[in-house]
């Protein structure tokens, strides 16, 4: 019988004393923001294998990152020493790949089988549409890459796929999909979302491998249950067993894995990547012998923190009530700034923290700066280096060096000068048109033998020798396209002009649909340098594009503002998306 006076039990308030102690049916541990998950998580592993006889080998502690998973391990290593190394502690694209490697010929695969990252598989999706023949415009390579990635966290095959396909477009995709997994096939590969689609169809067609794991795994532990996708959710289930309710049955003598899930669904914010947040909300209508228990006491933040987290949160629906409660006290009140404009706001961020370096001992190392999305640094960065403050952009890189955006600046300095090489040869093929390296390397030979700029080599690419006709056309065409924009640019504003480069080159819709958080995340970058470019105009009613690029280069060269300023650390500047998971 679990004993409550236990030295691993010390310091762990009443609940999570609770959840460590728990045994038998599913547990869900619904742990508010700061309430000691970790923790938990750690001295219920130590637990288990301390008094309940539980072997290291029993446990699958799944996390949803390497650096959690070895966050988690160091943490049990602490309390029980070496006898951890066996269990199995990581995310569930490692646990998946261990048990295909052992598992392959069930499948028809090499235990040595490839596993393609997303550039692997947007390369191999781009080659399946041109042995299909299909227009990139029309349909984008990375936008059908990302809505297979779709399916398959949805665990829809190609055959489902293709029979619920409706439209022309629907059908294509299907078909793309179709090819696309039988040329992985062919390759001994699998993609990354494969890892786990591929172990759910593994232990749903061999019973026998499925039961060979649920006998292993007496104790699933999985974390941040709030950000499960749909496959990661059957596959929890299949690792259990659920014989009662539909699934898999268990097969004789094996009863099911006692499974602890830890979540919360007001800090769920992976929808956009095919996280369902009814994994968790229904996780009592899922396992009906399910017991839950709240970690309500925050240990991070002061009342007046909670108090204002929990009023905006309330408004969230059909979330389980939960009420997060600290024991620090008051604290300072939260100060509520209304800004005019994004500058404003910028500028009064600024401004408190030079207040509170002056007043308070505050250095720059100990401030954090958070906002909604990527392209909202901009404008802090520009304030931060006018106004001297050091900073550094955390999981990003700084605004001006993102690459769409200095693809969109190299477009607009070849338009504002024909001689600009570097620039001209970083568009040659931003968005691909068909002149790859062979081609430029051609043209970059034909220059040197005749003496004459690359610019020059481009408009007599005719004359240069094995040239292929398509890469020929492909040169005409973007040439004439240069010289179109080149009118305009003498016509419009920087701003009118940098929205025609985008919508001409093809450069916005290759972004457009495609359903991938980064390319959102891109075109969202772009749209920011054209309002820095619209800003420029209001400002200079007389700017030129020659000035308006000018103002970028004396911006983007942040080198006048040290990265650290003797000792005093820098401000960091990161998303709320970053931010998770480091406090």
């Amino acid at each position: 019988m679990p004993t409550s006076d236990h030295p691993l039990l010390d310091g762990l308030n009443p609940q999570q004393r609770e959840a460590v102690l728990h045994q038998g049916g599913p547990l869900l541990i619904v742990a508010g923001a700061g309430s000691g998950k970790t923790r938990v998580l750690t001295h219920r592993i130590a637990y288990l294998l301390a008094e309940r006889d539980v072997r290291p080998s029993e446990i699958l502690a799944i996390t949803f990152t390497n650096k959690a998973a070895r966050e988690m391990k160091e943490r049990v290593d602490k309390l029980i020493g070496p006898r951890s190394a066996a269990m199995w502690v990581m995310t569930f694209h490692s646990a998946c790949v261990r048990i295909l490697r052992r598992e392959a010929r069930h499948l028809g695969f090499r235990s040595t089988f490839s596993i393609y990252d997303q550039a692997d598989s947007q390369r191999l999706m781009a080659m399946v549409c041109r042995e299909m023949d299909l227009d990139p415009k029309r349909y984008p390579p990375r936008s059908f890459s990302a809505q297979v990635s779709g399916f398959k966290n949805e665990l829809i095959d190609y055959e489902t796929a293709a029979a619920r396909a409706d439209s022309h477009l629907e059908k294509t995709l299907a078909e793309a999909y179709r090819l696309y997994q039988q040329r992985l096939t062919e390759a001994g590969a699998m993609d990354f979302d494969d890892l786990i689609m591929l172990t759910v169809n593994l232990f749903q067609a061999f019973p026998e491998v499925a039961e060979h794991y649920r006998r292993r795994f007496r104790h699933v532990l999985v974390d941040e249950y709030q950000d499960t996708n749909h496959a990661q959710y059957v596959l929890v289930r299949e690792l259990v067993g659920h014989g009662e309710d539909g699934g898999s049955p268990l097969a004789e003598g094996v009863d099911r894995s006692e499974l602890c899930v830890v979540g919360d669904a007001d800090q769920s914010i992976y929808a956009f990547r095919g996280a369902s947040i009814r994994n968790i909300l229904e996780f009592e209508r899922d396992y009906p012998d399910a017991r839950t228990i709240l970690l309500e006491q925050n240990y991070r933040s002061t009342q007046t923190i909670l108090n204002a987290a929990n009023a905006v949160i309330s408004h969230n629906q059909g979330r389980k009530p939960k009420n997060l409660w600290s024991d620090q006290g008051p604290g300072p009140k939260i100060v509520g700034y209304v800004a005019d404009n994004e500058h404003d706001e910028a500028m009064f961020v600024a401004q408190e923290v030079d207040r509170l370096s002056d007043e308070e001992g505050v250095t720059p190392g100990q401030v954090a700066v958070f906002y909604r999305t990527n392209a909202a640094s901009r404008v802090f960065e520009e304030i931060f280096i006018r106004t001297g403050l050091p900073y550094k952009v955390v999981g990003g890189v700084r605004f001006y060096e993102r690459k769409e955006v200095r693809d969109l600046l190299a477009y607009l300095r070849v338009l504002a000068n024909p001689d600009d090489v570097v620039s001209l040869r970083r568009v040659l093929n931003v968005p691909k048109r068909g002149i790859g390296e062979r081609a430029e390397a051609m043209i970059e030979a034909f220059a040197a033998r005749e003496r004459i700029s690359f610019t020059e080599a481009l408009r007599r690419a005719d004359e240069a020798p094995g040239l292929a006709t398509r890469s020929l056309n492909a040169i005409r065409d973007f040439l004439t396209l240069l010289d179109e924009l080149r009118k305009r640019a003498e016509e419009v504003s920087p701003a009118a002009l940098a929205e025609e480069v985008l919508t001409e080159t093809g450069y916005r819709a290759e972004l457009e649909g495609t359903g991938d958080p980064q390319d959102e995340s891109r075109l969202e970058n772009l749209n920011e340098l054209i309002a820095v470019a619209a800003e420029y105009e209001e400002a200079n009613p007389e700017g030129s594009l020659v000035d308006f690029l000018e103002q970028i280069s004396l911006v983007a060269d942040a080198d006048q503002v040290p990265e650290n300023d003797g000792g005093q650390g820098v401000v960091t500047l990161m998303t709320l998306h970053t931010a998770k998971g480091l406090e």
